[in-house]
């Protein structure tokens, strides 16, 4: 979606979409399974979880926490990752809000 169209929608579709857009890398989905079940960890425990180079780990993480769904503190030399919990609560309304519209819509029998 180009700069200039962005404001053909409103500010919520555009966030959808770029939520959406973090959620596009199974990679990314990886890392924050592994956030939820461990509840934070060291970049360099991903690297030997999912077995992708520390770079790619480290493009994935800057992904997710520009979006706000991860938030990193640094301890020492390492950087302590974990979910920003506040985040996913407006995340989980927001695909909640649509899904619920979608299957209203469609639960109505008016859906080809």
């Amino acid at each position: 979606m180009g700069v200039t169209k962005s404001d053909l929608f409103t500010a919520e579709q555009n966030q959808l979409a770029l939520l959406a857009k973090a959620f596009a890398h199974p990679a990314r989905i990886a890392i924050l399974q592994y956030l939820a079940k461990t509840k934070s960890c060291v970049n360099g425990t991903l690297v030997q979880e999912l077995g992708l180079a520390q770079a790619t780990i480290s493009q994935h993480l800057r992904e997710l926490k520009d979006m706000g769904l991860i938030k990193g503190s640094i301890e020492g030399v390492s950087i302590n990752y974990c979910l920003n919990v506040e985040k996913w609560e407006l995340v989980q309304s927001l695909f909640n809000g649509l899904f619920d519209q979608l299957t209203d819509s469609c639960s109505s029998g008016d859906c080809c």
